[in-house]
């Protein structure tokens, strides 16, 4: 299992994947150190860094900042999460963070579904754009999407019953 820092433990430490606890949704970013992240952020939602927003769903680019981890977070619970660390082997850690600080600024692609915080961090991290947010809201809509089909087809089902009972009556 990876290692989880809650925000009153020790300081994370660079390299470090960081997940903030939003409503709705978690926000991924990269501890470089000293208190700093890299992240990914759509610029409709750069006014209000630590508010949840829906926005980001229509936003096609983002912005590559680097910011105070506690400003970032807001009243958010954050933790250290290395959730892949098991999967694929780390970076050097002085690679990540070079690499890191050489984005920041940049305007990037993105997509809540192929390239929003989570896909950059774990790039910059392992060398491998993953987002199991993503995989797990599919995952989810795919599961929900069944379950209405098949009260549709339930529905479907009774209601046909229905028409031929009453048709051989």
């Amino acid at each position: 299992m990876a290692p989880i820092l809650w925000k009153d433990d020790d300081e994370p430490e660079p390299g470090d994947l960081i997940e903030i606890f939003r409503t709705g949704y978690k926000h991924w970013a990269l501890y470089v150190g000293r208190g700093y992240i890299v992240h990914v952020a759509p610029p409709c939602e750069l006014a209000q860094p630590s508010a949840s927003s829906l926005m980001s769903v229509v936003c096609e680019n983002a912005v590559i900042r680097k910011d105070l981890l506690w400003e970032v977070a807001g009243g958010d619970h954050y933790r250290v999460n290395n959730k892949l660390d098991s999967k694929y082997r780390p970076l050097p850690v002085n690679k990540i963070v070079r690499e890191a600080e050489r984005q920041v600024g940049r305007e990037v692609p993105y997509s809540l579904a192929t390239r929003n915080c989570e896909h950059f961090v774990t790039d910059l991290r392992y060398g491998c754009p993953e987002s199991q947010q993503v995989r797990e809201a599919v995952g989810a809509g795919v599961a929900a999407a069944a379950v209405i089909i098949g009260v549709l087809s339930v529905i479907g089902y009774i209601t046909s019953r229905n028409r031929q009972d009453r048709n051989k009556q």
